[in-house]
């Protein structure tokens, strides 16, 4: 299989919400521990690492994956490459990564993403007409700002053209806990543990009284059906054919992916596009994947591309999802990536994550285990 591409290994840190468990650390603190233990999983040298990759939304710029490479005692020349794409940026890093290997411009690449939303810096913008600064918490993500809307109100907006019921978003946050408690104990061999945690802080019994109970942020999304914003890091460490050969671990084959834009007023439908293009390019429908990993930063969300999509609940987010967790925005498109390589560890077949970003824009990877 020439110019093909595959994950070796996957890691991530415990994801804790703002403000929590992991709120002293910094990017490089956050994601170093990570790389360590990924790197250690594969059994491979340090020395060999070509580049990393890292998606990052919120942080100060510069090129924290410079930052990240150095703190994981990687060689110099590893000059890491940074990029945000806000929610895609970490599964785009994947992407990326595949790409390098792929047309042969390397062999061995960390590509993931790491977020510290508790240490996001404030943002303020100056006008040509004023000198006062002006902070700013989201910027635009189009030049129109009648087609930029606000995230949670274009997700309820969602959830009343698709008639998804106040109801339904809290069944389905239910269940996201209830599926990650269950599976606590099974994810402790993707998570490095750090901050004194081992587990996802936020994840806990939810109840349809509490649901009811939970603060409206607009609509019918609610504090209990929305992502809360955290804290954390994963990675994936993608290798050649010619590597992967030499290895006697588990690998999977990094089948294919897309990026693609669609409607800025529509973001929760964005990945339907870049699902549709992944299965395509490998002459596969939804029914023949095993598994699913579909981003939840918002429950309609999750239950609009599953029902768009046509992909089945019972395979999707089995160890639950971000309503679970938590969202570090630059940081979980490689946390999706990293409970799909944990949950195909046991099957054959193919498997799909996929994630959606501010702007209308999807990205989807699809992965092939062979046990």
């Amino acid at each position: 299989m020439s110019g093909a591409c595959f994950l070796i290994a996957a890691k991530r840190s415990p994801i804790a919400p703002r403000g929590g468990a992991l709120a002293s650390l910094n990017l490089h603190e956050l994601a170093a521990p990570v790389i360590n233990a990924l790197i250690a999983d594969a059994n491979v040298d340090h020395a060999n690492i070509d580049e990393v990759i890292v998606g990052n939304a919120l942080g100060a710029g510069g090129n924290p994956a410079r930052l990240v490479s150095l703190a994981a005692g990687l060689n110099e020349s590893v000059a890491g490459l940074s990029i945000d794409r806000q929610c895609c940026s970490a599964m785009d890093a994947v992407l990326l990564a595949k790409d390098m290997i792929t047309s042969g411009r390397a062999s061995m690449v960390i590509a993931g993403g790491v977020e510290s939303y508790s240490q996001r810096p404030q943002r303020f913008q100056t006008s040509k007409d004023s000198q006062e600064l002006q902070a700013y918490d989201q910027p635009p993500f189009t030049p129109w700002p009648d087609r930029d809307p606000d995230m949670a109100q274009a997700a309820d907006k969602l959830g009343e053209d698709l008639r998804i019921s106040f109801n339904a978003q809290n069944d389905w946050a239910i269940n996201s806990h209830a599926k990650a408690l269950l599976a606590s104990a099974k994810m402790q061999t993707e998570i490095v543990a750090m901050g004194g945690i081992h587990v996802d802080s936020f994840t806990r019994t939810l109840t349809t009284r509490v649901c009811d109970r939970a603060a409206r942020i607009t609509g019918n999304i609610s504090a209990a059906n929305a992502a809360v914003a955290a804290d954390g890091a994963a990675f994936c460490l993608l290798v050649s054919q010619s590597i992967a050969d030499k290895l006697s671990g588990s690998r999977m084959r990094i089948a294919s992916g897309a990026t693609l834009g669609s409607n800025p007023e529509l973001p929760g439908l964005a990945p339907l596009a870049a699902i549709n293009s992944a299965l395509a390019a490998e002459g596969i429908k939804t029914a023949d994947l095993v598994r699913a990993e579909i981003m939840e930063a918002y429950a309609v969300q999750a239950i609009a591309c599953l029902q768009q999509s046509g992909i089945d609940e019972a395979i999707c987010n089995l160890g639950g999802g971000a309503l679970a967790r938590g969202h570090p925005i630059g940081a979980s498109g490689a946390v999706l990536l990293t409970r799909l390589y944990s949950e195909l560890q046991q099957t054959n077949g193919f498997g799909i994550a996929a994630i959606a970003a501010a702007g209308g824009l999807g990205t989807a990877l699809l992965v092939e285990a062979q046990v």
